[in-house]
């Protein structure tokens, strides 16, 4: 890859400048019942804002129109223990759970490892015959142990034996103990409910012993066609043959504004998009800044967008830049570990030239960095799945940040990278100049070296992307913030 020069625009690209877009995003948020979320008034704001100011620049600008099933919690879920103990658990709502006010007997599923083995090997409730028929005139509650496949498959085939709810309770390895939530990708038919393993496994035991009754509570909003969109912006200039797509997502969580997750990707996007128009730059490849929808529901909006391209379109794109949290009050520069070398999984081949590309601009900057998997939890997902080289920078979420995380980076070990992530409180004040300032120069830096560059990442310097099937049987375990099992 070669060596460009990027100072001009990683100047141009200010503080000020990103947080000019982001005050438009809070004033957006602040009038539409303090949110930005995909199939709300305040997405669609969102959504016409970015594209007046991505016109006004000279980018051609098409809106990508999709449905989705929107999903809210109404309230937070119940779950309490009615015979033979009264006893009220720590409980959460999967997402995309129905509502349901359930009183009924436990009756565990069929095939749950108590005790757990040493390393995951549960498939509880995987196949329909995991499950005894419920019974025909009183209403029964399953408990299912986490692993082995999808949470919405252990619901379905518990919601198909007659079950009126379900419980699904962590596995219990180490890492597998805690109160765990996840998705079921799309509308249920009966309430669902997580336990942590203690609990889950306490309560099985209870009900082998004799009859357990439970009540189980949910309200949840599912909408299964909800719209929403992309916004897809693409530079003037560059060889529509060769496309750099470099991606944020522009919807929050329905519980806030969203303007560090991830209006600041969106708005250091906007930003960098602006300057290199009044820069006059011109771009050797074509540059497409998206703007997805729905990334809080599972990265739907990115999903979407790979998944319609044609094959002649799939292969103009030769490679994927994600930003999805880069001002995050605690923060560590993180990178995404392209060659799987410290987290075990890699992207498709380049992900590792464009992680060496963050690595050496900090490097050269006197700044450390520290790698981040590609588990799927943004929207460079559906790319790397489809064989799209990527790659990318992260502040940090719900995560700790650890002691040596902070010798190196300052901040507080033992709290969050971002103690307000999917939080009312992530407003216009839960933003970190100073990370914002690194990440948008390394953003800059890598958005347009990728956007100048004559060499690309294979053994020919080529710039093509490989093909749609290079990756096509690989399974992340999560989209997005969701777990999918």
């Amino acid at each position: 890859m070669d060596e460009i020069n990027t100072k001009k625009l990683r100047d141009a690209v200010t503080v000020s400048g990103i947080l000019g877009h982001e005050r438009v995003l809070q004033r957006i948020a602040t009038q539409n019942g303090g949110t930005r979320a995909s199939g709300t008034p305040g997405f669609a704001a969102s959504a016409a804002y970015v594209s007046s100011v991505l016109k006004k620049a000279g980018y051609r600008v098409t809106e990508q129109k999709f449905t989705f099933p929107f999903y809210r919690e109404l309230a937070p879920a119940q779950l309490d223990q009615v015979t033979p103990t009264a006893t009220t658990y720590q409980t959460v709502t999967y997402d995309y759970s129905a509502s349901g006010n359930v009183t009924g007997r436990v009756v565990p599923a069929l095939n749950n490892v108590l005790p757990p083995t040493p390393t995951p090997s549960s498939t509880a409730g995987c196949a329909p015959t995991d499950f005894a028929p419920a019974s025909a005139t009183a209403p029964e509650v399953a408990l299912i142990q986490r692993g082995g496949c999808d949470f919405a498959v252990k619901a379905a085939n518990a919601a198909a034996a007659g079950y009126d709810a379900a419980i699904i309770f962590n596995e219990g390895q180490p890492g597998r103990t805690d109160l765990f939530t996840g998705t079921l990708g799309g509308p249920g038919t009966i309430p669902v409910v997580g336990l942590s393993f203690a609990d889950g496994s306490a309560l099985a035991t209870q009900a082998a012993a004799g009859t357990v009754t439970v009540h189980v509570q949910t309200s949840t909003e599912v909408n299964a066609a909800a719209s929403t969109s992309n916004i897809i912006a693409d530079s003037p200039g560059g060889d529509p043959n060769r496309v750099l797509v470099v991606g944020s997502h522009l919807d929050s969580v329905v519980a806030g504004p969203g303007i560090n997750d991830d209006g600041s990707g969106t708005a250091q996007d906007l930003e960098i998009a602006v300057q290199m128009a009044k820069l006059k730059i011109k771009p050797r490849q074509k540059v497409r800044f998206a703007f997805w929808g729905a990334e809080e529901a599972g990265l739907l909006g990115s999903e979407y967008y790979v998944a319609h391209l044609s094959d002649t379109e799939l292969t103009k794109i030769y490679a994927n830049l994600n930003f999805d949290m880069v001002a995050s009050p605690n923060y560590v520069r993180f990178v995404y570990d392209g060659d799987g070398s410290a987290t075990g999984t890699s992207g498709p081949y380049g992900s590792d030239q464009i992680e060496t590309l963050f690595t050496k601009y900090f490097a050269n900057q006197g700044l450390a960095t520290d790698p981040t998997a590609f588990d799927g939890r943004s929207d460079y997902g559906p790319f790397i799945l489809a064989g799209i080289p990527a790659g990318g920078l992260f502040s940090g979420a719900e995560g700790e940040k650890t002691p040596e995380q902070a010798a190196v980076y300052g901040g507080t070990a033992g709290a969050p990278y971002d103690s307000c992530y999917h939080q009312a409180c992530d407003d216009i004040n839960n933003l970190n100049p100073k990370a914002l300032s690194e990440l948008s120069d390394g953003a800059a830096h890598a958005v347009l070296t990728l956007a100048l560059t004559k060499t690309g990442f294979y053994p020919d310097g080529s710039l093509r992307a490989a093909a749609r099937a290079a990756a096509a049987s690989k399974r992340l375990p999560f989209k997005g913030d969701h777990a999918l099992r």
